[in-house]
């Protein structure tokens, strides 16, 4: 069987390397990288479903089609082969013409897929460039053109004009320092360090509402800045949620800074509302900004995603909203959005209410 089946495929033309079971087929593919598996599940030493569970174990391998070619046609054998993630479950015995369409199916959906992955990836890597690019560039260029002003004309600067370049210098440096610490809370997020983290800090609190209201006050000053009003709305008596309030607050805070940030029309004003609805606890940030076009509201999260970046001159490298939400999902919670173009846009955060055991 092994043999007319390689007979087959050779006469369609494809490459072929054959094994006698699981264990041969894994020291093979240290050398031969397959585009394709097909497998017996019954195999001396390591049978098909566990070649299948060592293959998708490797990472570079989890792209690799499957197909399971077997006598065991029982319908709890076929299950078990799809539960597992198989590409395809063909039984003998079989028609040669199947297995060919079955195997240039996968092999042209697996190059579909990957034509999709690489043009995102070049989409994103043209993103980051671009993004990353200003947003290192910007702040750069004011530490060292207000350090070269200075170090050039010391001697005759006055305290005033000294002062006027360090502040300058103190602008550029920390919005380096956001950009760094947002990178590195975003490493975090991917490596699991934040999930223990909240593991590990997470309590119960039943008063979710001063929590709120210290963390819109901390924005007072920059608001007041922008001519933003904060209005801050807290349903008495909210029910106790799980939070670690570290992230919570970050999470909130980048809501807050987008509200105030986006307030470009005449009437600036945000509002935090806090309240229970439906079984959870909702945290709304409202803003009568500019709005999110229908279309870009899906790729809101996205990461190293800007909306109208060139037309709003936007600080930051699309990355605030995506670490907000990863955060409050580690609460068993979400982020939504609702957005009316040119009339403003509210976040919501929702949270489930914590049980007894919590």
């Amino acid at each position: 069987m092994q043999r007319a089946i390689r007979d087959i495929l050779e006469g369609e033309g494809f490459e072929v390397l054959t094994v006698s079971d699981g264990e041969e087929a894994l020291r093979a593919m240290e050398t031969f990288r397959p585009d394709l598996i097909l497998a017996d599940i019954m195999m001396p030493r390591m049978d098909g479903y566990a070649l299948y569970e060592a293959v998708r174990a490797r990472r570079e391998w989890v792209t690799i089609p499957f197909i399971f070619l077997t006598a065991k046609a029982e319908r709890e054998d076929i299950l078990k082969g799809k539960a597992l993630g198989a590409e395809d479950y063909i039984t003998k015995p079989f028609d040669p013409q199947e297995l060919v369409v079955a195997i240039r199916s996968r092999l042209a959906r697996t190059e579909a897929i990957r034509r999709v992955t690489e043009t995102e990836f070049d989409e994103l890597k043209q993103q980051i460039t671009t993004v990353l690019g200003h947003e290192l560039r910007t702040p750069l260029t004011y530490v060292t053109g207000y350090t070269e002003l200075a170090l050039d004309d010391l001697e005759d600067l006055s305290a005033d004009e000294l002062q006027e370049f360090l502040v300058g210098i103190k602008r550029g440096a920390d919005r380096l320092t956001r950009l760094v610490n947002d990178l590195l809370l975003l490493i975090r997020l991917d490596t699991g360090r934040t999930a223990r983290e909240f593991r590990d800090l997470a309590t119960v609190h039943d008063d979710l509402g001063a929590v709120v209201e210290r963390t819109v006050r901390q924005f007072e000053s920059q608001a007041a800045e922008q001519g933003v009003v904060l209005d801050v709305q807290i349903e008495p008596d909210l029910p106790p949620v799980l939070i670690c309030e570290t992230l919570f607050v970050d999470a909130l805070g980048r809501l807050i800074d987008n509200g105030i940030k986006f307030s470009l029309r005449d009437e600036k004003r945000v509002v935090v509302r806090a309240r229970a609805k439906d079984g959870r606890v909702e945290i709304s940030v409202s803003d009568r900004g500019i709005g999110i076009p229908p279309e870009e509201i899906p790729h809101l999260f996205e990461r190293f995603r800007q909306i109208r970046r060139d037309r709003l001159e936007q600080q930051g490298v699309g990355i605030g909203l995506t670490i907000a939400r990863e955060m409050i999902r580690l609460h068993g919670g979400d982020i939504e959005v609702e957005s009316t173009l040119g009339e403003g846009s509210t976040f919501t955060i929702w949270l489930p209410v914590a049980s007894k055991g919590d």
